[in-house]
């Protein structure tokens, strides 16, 4: 498997709260070039303390062009562990799935925002150019909030045949503080 750097993204002044990848800008593509796309999530800090970074799609043609809308079906699981033991668990996350809907989709959940803690997750979309429906898988390890570690996995599929050419993360509350978002196509 090879990787190659497409853009990198970090939050800016004049709009900390998002981080979009658009097709045709800065060097970004969204095309057959590769079969799949992969978004590396970097020690993401939020403004917010007990947030959680999300994303969502925009295909390029088709009735849902207007925003980040698309339908999703998704699921996820966890594991977590607070720092003084007092708590411990893997589980399937229920009300964090979608079923057939057009929200926003979770990286993590529960990210702290003290100077220590942060969010890493690595996003991958496959075949984002296809006329089919595009899967995804997520991979998380989040310092939560409360301080303790928390790994999530979460995948699903995107329910639209037209090609993806956007791509938009944000905070669920509140501000991308810091962090960067590499966006690599995967040979």
């Amino acid at each position: 498997m090879g990787l190659t750097l497409i853009a990198s993204a970090e939050p800016d002044a004049s709009t900390p709260a998002v981080i979009t990848f658009t097709d045709g800008t800065d060097g970004v593509v969204f095309d057959n070039t590769y079969n799949e796309y992969q978004f590396y999530c970097v020690n993401i800090h939020p403004e917010t303390d007990n947030t959680g970074l999300q994303w969502q799609v925009n295909a390029a043609s088709g009735d849902n062009q207007a925003g980040f809308d698309q339908v999703i079906t998704s699921t996820a699981v966890r594991a977590y562990h607070p720092e003084d033991g007092s708590d411990q668990g893997v589980g399937y996350q229920t009300s964090e799935d979608q079923a057939q809907e057009a929200g926003y989709e979770w990286v993590s959940e529960n990210v702290g925002n003290q100077n220590n803690e942060c969010l890493c997750a690595i996003l991958t979309i496959y075949d984002p150019s296809s006329a089919y429906i595009k899967h995804f898988t997520v991979e998380a390890n989040t310092h939560m909030s409360g301080d303790g570690s928390k790994h999530g996995l979460r995948s699903g599929y995107i329910n639209e045949p037209d090609p993806i050419d956007e791509i938009n993360f944000k905070m669920s509350s509140g501000s991308i503080q810091s962090g960067t978002i590499y966006m690599y196509g995967v040979s």
